[in-house]
């Protein structure tokens, strides 16, 4: 069954769009991003997705994405450790091709403690190239 709200309006003025990659840059909370989908790239009303990068040695800032959620694939690197929960109490190491699913409001960091890049294909239903993230400064001195 489909779903009408869900529809575009005037879905015969609509067609497909080629997004070329764009320029990276380095998102609030320390990850690199690249574009793909997003409502600044192609007009996507629901859907961001690109490439994502946690540099070799780095981690992320404590933070949380208040209105959406996040599905990553890991694409490339070595292990990386995912903290989240309220306390970030919770550790599981994410492997290349390994999908990661944070739900909206999660909080969460991301620790890549080896000398390769960790690379992901990320997909958020926040269409807007700069996300919405809350960076949590009282949780970063939790993750060691």
């Amino acid at each position: 069954m489909k779903n009408e709200a869900m529809q575009p309006k005037n879905a015969h003025a609509l067609t497909a769009k080629i997004v070329r990659g764009g320029q990276s840059y380095v998102a609030e909370q320390g990850s690199v991003y690249r574009s793909g989908v997003s409502a600044e790239s192609a007009g996507s009303s629901m859907l961001w997705l690109g490439m994502i990068t946690l540099p070799a040695g780095r981690r992320t800032s404590a933070h949380r994405h208040q209105g959406h959620e996040t599905a990553l694939l890991m694409t490339a690197g070595k292990e990386i450790e995912i903290w989240s929960g309220a306390e970030l109490e919770r550790c599981e190491k994410l492997l290349p091709g390994d999908y990661l699913f944070i739900p909206a409001g999660v909080p969460h960091v991301a620790v890549n403690r080896s000398t390769e890049n960790a690379e992901f294909l990320g997909a958020r239903n926040d269409p807007a190239a700069n996300e919405s993230v809350v960076l949590m400064p009282e949780l970063d001195g939790i993750v060691p």
